[in-house]
């Protein structure tokens, strides 16, 4: 049986943007993100994580230091009654052209296939263009892009809807 999913970019839409962010004193959630979080699951949507860490591949911090980070952040959701289901990050630098690194489609395609997961189901959030181009490629046709993190071309975007945060959200995704 097929699933739906909310994916989440992580920095600038779970988290306040901070560039190559590892440390957990950094890490500030943003306004509301539980309550949001706690909303799609209550609608049927279960939660996967897709971020781009370049910091790892460009030695600002550790493979390590990202497992702290996310496994603290993940106790966090836990402790708000949250099971996000899966988190897919990406180590690489634009230059080692990957598969996974947004914009490609390789953390979705990697989550489709390790969760049963209906992509014409699913929403994407994400803060940059990179994120609806990687949603777009896999599948993926409802797409929030959040003004919340990274400046963002509004003329231009690929995105289904522009919001100021991912809590506003809650008035597009619906049963």
């Amino acid at each position: 049986m097929s699933i739906k999913t909310i994916f989440l970019d992580r920095d600038g839409v779970i988290n306040k943007e901070v560039k190559y962010l590892y440390k957990i004193n950094d890490f500030k959630f943003i306004n509301g993100v539980f309550k949001t979080c706690l909303y799609f699951e209550k609608i049927g949507y279960r939660i996967i994580i897709v971020t781009n860490q370049s910091g790892i591949s460009r030695g600002y911090y550790s493979e390590t230091d990202y497992e702290i980070l996310t496994n603290w952040m993940l106790g966090e959701f836990s402790k708000n009654g949250i099971d996000i289901l899966d988190t897919i990050h990406c180590p690489h630098e634009k230059s080692n052209n990957c598969d996974c690194r947004k914009p490609k489609p390789g953390m979705f395609l990697i989550a489709k296939n390790k969760h049963a997961i209906d992509m014409e189901k699913c929403w994407m959030i994400g803060d940059q263009e990179s994120d609806i181009k990687a949603a777009y490629s896999a599948g993926i046709k409802n797409t929030i892009l959040v003004r919340s993190g990274h400046l963002i071309d509004e003329i231009n975007s690929k995105a289904k809807f522009i919001l100021d945060s991912v809590n506003q959200s809650t008035k597009i995704i619906k049963y």
